[in-house]
């Protein structure tokens, strides 16, 4: 029972020690998305960069999401990945708590500043 408990102890802690820091990075691209054929494009170039591991795209809303591997590559890094295949990316910033709040509130048109 104890050898039980000691192995349990042990694979617990070598997946805590294990575990990666993903993140995710949201882009616009220049030129823009307009066909499958740059959807493709984009995808079957920057899964060869290091530390990715998704890749999203939305032709509508001419977003690429990147997950990736944090401990391997950066932002800055995956942003001029792009350009090794003729695109230029620019982050997408979230929006705050507070910003989000405000353009609940407000009739579907957005925050008004003034």
């Amino acid at each position: 029972m104890k050898k039980l408990v000691l192995l349990i102890a042990m694979l617990l802690t070598m997946t805590v020690g294990l575990a990666k820091d993903i993140k995710t990075l949201v882009v616009t691209t220049t030129p823009p998305m307009h066909c499958e054929n740059c959807e493709n494009k984009i995808k079957g170039n920057l899964k060869y960069e290091k530390g990715v591991k998704k890749i999203q795209t939305s032709i509508p809303d001419q977003m690429v999401t990147i997950e990736y591997d944090a401990d391997k590559t950066n932002a800055e890094n995956l942003i001029e990945a792009f350009k090794k295949f003729g695109y230029e990316a620019q982050a997408i910033i979230p929006q705050s708590e507070g910003e989000k709040k405000c353009c609940e509130q407000a009739s579907g048109e957005g925050c008004k500043q003034d």
